[in-house]
Formats: structure tokens, sequence, C-alpha cells
């Protein structure tokens, strides 16, 4: 195997790794982004074709870049992977694509980082893979007929995935309801599970624009872990990890399309999906839209919670220094996973990381 050695590490180039990359290089930091795909953006061109964000152009961008969209605009996944490769184009930063991080280890002063095919020595370590990994789906899902198709949301891009025939779609979060509005047009939809809420603001008015602008102002300035109100939020949604609020207007959408909403769905009879009530749907197809689940066992260190998170204080982790994430919900404030949060949370991490050079170059 081969050698290498770097002062910092970032392992991920998604919105979170390059924003870290940006205040890193603007204080002559070293560093390089291991990207397990093929290219920047990959990650989000992978998602259903339909896919749009729920916060405007003006408030999508990343520290050093604005957005180039129309600012009232909603970016599409196209537009938001085009918008990362144009960015890490424009300040040259050190990607490089299809190395796959399969272990991290600490040995002495620096932490020891193995891909396929080398060894990578690093001082610091930044992990912007994001919290959730793998799709989560239900252990009764075995049990459907041969004859449903079914897939996780990981998997879909658009509804000609789906056979002829009734679809249910398990998991009343955003992407539940997204796709099934995006499935509605052609198909009797059945919409299963808990209504998480949503926002109370409707897209493309006057008011809609008001309001987001106040959400926005919540989820980036006043939803803190400094702040009671900020950690209360964040026990609320992420321990254990629960469906945050959709985007406004989305229930009203869902009813004009003739989705009907039902109850969760508990289990399988006879090969079919059975509802809470007893109910049991002669469905032809199942999207599991029912998340994911957090997978950090590459990482060979003792640093995670009973629910899988690091423990940190806003990126930098307890106990083990030079080691550093970015992009968890709720690191700092609501929009931290978000690209309007995660550049301040980034330059927040590339200020430790140069104070503590600076403190090593004294000694």
């Amino acid at each position: 195997m081969r050698n290498r050695q770097y002062e910092t590490v970032i392992i991920g180039g998604g919105q979170a790794g390059l924003a870290t990359a940006w205040h890193l290089t603007k204080q002559n930091m070293p560093c390089v982004i291991l990207e397990e795909n093929n290219r920047v953006g990959a990650a989000w061109r992978k998602r259903w074709k339909s896919l749009r964000l729920f916060t405007p152009g003006r408030y999508d961008s990343l520290p050093g870049m604005p957005y180039p969209g129309p600012p009232r605009s909603y970016p599409g996944k196209e537009d938001i992977a085009e918008y990362l490769e144009a960015y890490a184009s424009r300040f040259g930063f050190p990607v490089r694509t299809g190395v796959k991080v399969t272990h991290v280890s600490a040995e002495r002063d620096h932490y020891r980082i193995q891909t396929g095919n080398e060894i990578i020595s690093a001082r610091n370590v930044v992990v912007a893979t994001g919290p959730f990994h793998h799709p989560r789906i239900p252990d009764f899902a075995d049990e459907l007929a041969p004859q449903i198709v079914r897939f996780h949301s990981s998997a879909y891009q658009s509804p000609s995935q789906v056979q002829d025939g009734p679809v249910l779609v398990v998991g009343a979060g955003q992407s539940g309801a997204e796709i099934a509005l995006d499935m509605a047009p052609d198909h009797q939809v059945w919409l299963s599970g808990r209504d998480v809420g949503e926002e109370p603001v409707v897209r493309d008015n006057f008011s809609g624009r008001l309001i987001t602008a106040l959400i926005v102002f919540a989820a980036t300035k006043v939803l803190n872990v400094a702040n009671p109100l900020g950690r209360m939020m964040r026990r609320h949604f992420f321990y254990p990890p629960r469906g945050i609020p959709r985007a406004g207007g989305t229930k009203k959408k869902l009813k004009e399309a003739g989705v009907e909403w039902v109850g969760r769905t508990k289990g399988i009879s006879d090969g079919f999906p059975m509802l809470e009530d007893g109910r049991v749907l002669k469905v032809k197809n199942v999207i599991w839209c029912t998340g994911f689940v957090t997978d950090y066992s590459w990482i060979d260190l003792p640093i995670f919670d009973n629910f899988g998170f690091p423990r940190h204080d806003r990126g930098v982790v307890l106990g083990q220094p030079g080691l550093y994430f970015i992009g968890m919900p709720f690191q700092r404030t609501l929009s931290s996973s978000l690209i309007m949060g995660v550049g301040k949370d980034a330059g927040y991490i590339a200020n430790h990381i140069a104070t503590n050079r600076a403190g090593q170059e004294i000694k």
C-alpha cells in the first residue's frame, strides 16, 4: 500500500467539506478533500429528479461565492450539484475523487486513514460525510409479497420506477410527501405515517417570502445550542432522530392531488402492508421513506453516544484532539446541516485547527 501524509484531511466533498476547505484555504492552512464519488456534487445528482430545495436561492450560498441562480428561485438537485462543482473549481480545492475511506484510527500524535489502496497520515481529520448513511427499512419489509415493487427513497428517481397500480409511501416527512406528490398524477397513492408538522409558509407570495425570512433567521440565529431553547429543540428532533417539519403548504397539496393520508404501517398481512388500525392495503408498490441510520463503524474511536452521534462541542470532538465533524444536525444551529448554515460551522472548525497549529508551533 502507498503511504501519504497531509496536515488536514477532510472526508467528504459535499457542501460541508467544501465550506471547511474554503475557510482553511483562506487561512493558508493546507488540506485535502477525499470524496468517494467520481465527481463533486454526485450525492445531489443521485437524488430524485423533481427534488427542489425548500429555501430560495438567496439563502443557498456557501462562503465566498453566492449561489448564481435567481434569488427567488428554488434550486433543483442538478442546480446545487453544478454549484458545488463550480465552487470547488473556482477556488481550486485539492479534491481527490473516487477515494473511499474505510477506516480511521488514532496513532500517537496523528490519525491513520485507510482507503482502498493507501494509508494516509494526518494531524487533523474533519468528517464531512453527514450523519445518516444507510437506509432504515422495517424488519417486516421482507414479508411483502414478491410481486410488490419496493425500494427505499434513497433509490428513488422518478415514477417510471414503479409498476401500474396503487402506491404506498411509508413515511410522512419531507421526502415522503414529495414522492407521494410525484406519484399522484398517475397512481392511487396512500401516504402512511405520523404527521411531523410543517412550516407555516407557502412559497412564491409576499407573505411566504416574509415568513421564510423569519424562519431562516430563527434557524440560523435563534435556535442555537448556546441557549436553552436551541438545546431543547435539538433534543426534540434528534435524540432520538425523528422527522423535522415539512415545507409549508404540503398537506394542502397532498389533499388536492388526491393522496390519501393513512395511519402508520405496522406490519404485513398475507403479503400486503397492514396499518395500525388493522386495514390492509392491496398495493402494487411500496416506497420506504423511513429515513436513515447512523453508521460510523469505520471510525475506530470511542467517541460516540448511545444514538450513534459523536460527542462534540460545535463539531470539535471531546477528548480527541484534531478530530472534527461538520454538517451534523443541529451542530450549532438548526441550519447546521443545510447549505445556508454550514459555512459558519466550518469557519469555527477552521479557526480551531489554526489555533491549535499555532500553539503547537510556539511549543
